[in-house]
């Protein structure tokens, strides 16, 4: 093994030691990569948090490897994209090949001026070691390994929880609870949620190889290889010259068999060539599934990642998807605890978050169908699109080998302000920001590192004379351009539709709640209100300078 294993010290907290029962405002279940980062964004936004997960380490094995350029710039905001970058593997290019010709390739990213890449690849075990690095760091956060919620007990204004440690069994109370636990979560079992939708049958085998290939840094997809004939293959390089690769196997494999190296190394072994050396690091078997639970919230707890929603592994949607949940959810319960916005508000999370997973989910399915036909009919297709595909424009639409992850648009929010047509470009409000470069006080700087993590406006001007404003209990920020900050290249400009005059207000999420022609600031405090979950009357907002 190229890694070693932390293992991360269990302590007895005071709650159990005094056998006291304490209310806390925001409990997370499970230290992976969602429940992580769900402690920075609601420490990020001045909210203590307990982390139980019932383990004294990180994921075993590579498990989620592709990050997409949203999720990092989340992690941006938070602090944590840099050591991210800097230990993974970008890459923008992917390509699909077609028996032994290649069909086609795409760009992920194919204009310049963004601070994060299209993608990285990096093991989930090192990006979680980031995360945990950065929660240790965090005085608001209280992570607690080996501890295990074993009972809930929802009351009207917070939950009970039963924790199991290797002191026995202790109380905790919490005000709400983020579950991200995974998609075999206990905490949705304890409240009886439904989690319905699709098993695909079929099995893939994903082995990490260590070794130094001549592949280039990039997304390789076969369809019926000669290597592998009749089945799919997926390259990825990751961090360490570990190398990732999907075999399928389809149904009637068996898993056991199937794991052992003495059927994963000739397979390795067709793929690469006799002379490749390299070694085996990491072997699993995997059935996918396309799921979601019925509802995002129950009560007083709140389910994000794969405890919320399952997808196939192709397209990179499961870990990516709940990143951005969190991104969703924590700003709202800031809101909320801190008395700045009504209960109401953490429902718009179902109905946001919903949304993007049943998009996701829509995209998986398609994707796994096109992978792994079930008809004659339907694979003679796929085989014919895939040779049109090498000559012809309209047939690469068509193909399918996974659709990367993307943020999905909330098009019918109830927290956004319908949208002034008269603004041209795409940045509609349920839109997440678009980064673009901009200088402030003449140094470089990146615009969504300018929005900060509160309700903001920009406006394109004239000058305004104002720097913030305030409607009921919010307050926003005011940015304007050519005052504050500088687009010396026009793509901010060019990106946001701007002419003299267009304004946005950004979401604490940097997603665009509203957007107009002109500053006017009546039409921004109820847009502020609105995005908070007040859908207060004009005649009861306030404005103050």
């Amino acid at each position: 093994m190229t890694y070693v294993y932390p293992k991360f010290a269990y302590r007895r907290s005071q709650e159990q030691a005094e056998s006291l029962v304490r209310r806390h405002p925001i409990v997370v279940i499970g230290a992976g990569p969602i429940g992580l980062t769900a402690a920075l964004d609601c420490a990020a936004r001045g909210q203590s948090v307990v982390v139980l997960d019932d383990n004294d380490t990180v994921s075993i094995g590579s498990r989620a490897v592709c990050y997409a350029k949203r999720p990092l710039e989340i992690w941006d905001r938070l602090h944590c994209a840099a050591p991210m970058v800097a230990r993974g593997v970008s890459w923008r290019i992917g390509k699909v090949f077609f028996r032994d010709q290649l069909s086609y390739q795409f760009d992920l990213l194919p204009e310049p001026d963004h601070k994060m890449p299209a993608m990285i690849n990096l093991q989930q075990y090192h990006l979680e070691e980031i995360l945990v690095t950065r929660c240790e760091a965090n005085p608001l956060i209280d992570l607690r390994w080996k501890h295990r919620l074993i009972r809930i007990v929802q009351r009207e204004d917070h939950a009970v929880l039963t924790v199991e440690t290797p002191d026995g069994v202790f109380t905790m109370e919490a005000q709400w609870v983020i579950a991200c636990d995974g998609a075999n979560s206990d905490t949705r079992k304890l409240v009886g949620a439904e989690f319905t939708g699709q098993y695909f049958q079929d099995r893939f085998l994903i082995a990490d190889v260590a070794m130094k290939a001549e592949f280039p840094t990039e997304r390789w997809f076969w369809f019926d290889p000669p290597f592998h004939a009749g089945q799919s293959v997926l390259l990825h390089r990751q961090a360490d010259n570990i190398w990732r690769i999907d075999f399928q196997l389809g149904w009637d494999a068996d898993p056991d068999e199937e794991k052992k190296p003495e059927r994963v190394i000739p397979r390795i072994k067709a793929m690469l060539g006799d002379d490749v050396p390299f070694e085996l690091e990491w072997v699993s078997i995997y059935q996918f599934a396309c799921r979601r639970i019925d509802r995002f919230r129950h009560g007083r707890v709140l389910f994000a990642g794969d405890a919320a929603h399952q997808v196939s592994p192709f397209g990179a949607r499961g870990a990516n998807t709940g990143i951005q949940d969190i991104d969703n959810l924590a700003w709202k319960l800031a809101l909320v605890l801190r008395g700045e916005a009504p209960e109401t508000l953490i429902d718009s999370y179902h109905d946001e978050r919903a949304f993007a997973a049943d998009d996701n989910l829509l995209n998986s399915t398609r994707a796994t169908d096109f992978i792994t036909p079930k008809t004659k009919v339907s694979r003679h297709f796929r085989d014919a699109v895939l040779e049109l595909a090498q000559d012809h424009g309209f047939a690469r639409t068509l193909v399918n080998s996974g659709r990367l992850s993307m943020p999905t648009p909330y098009v019918a929010s109830p927290l956004s302000t319908a949208i002034d047509d008269m603004v041209a470009g795409p940045m509609r409000p349920g839109t997440n920001a678009a980064d673009a470069p901009i200088e402030i006080a003449g140094k470089p700087g990146w615009f969504l590192n300018c929005l900060g993590d509160g309700f903001t406006v920009v406006t394109f001007g004239p000058a305004t004379g104002r720097t913030q404003l305030t409607s009921g209990p919010l307050t926003a920020r005011i940015i304007q351009v050519g005052r504050d900050i500088d687009d010396p290249t026009g793509i901010l400009a060019e990106r946001y539709g701007a002419s003299a005059g267009t304004t946005y207000l950004f979401r604490p999420d940097q997603y665009v709640a509203a957007r107009w022609t002109e500053f006017d600031l009546a039409r921004i405090a109820d847009a502020l209100l609105r995005a908070s979950g007040h859908h207060a009357p004009a005649r009861h907002r306030e404005i103050a300078a």
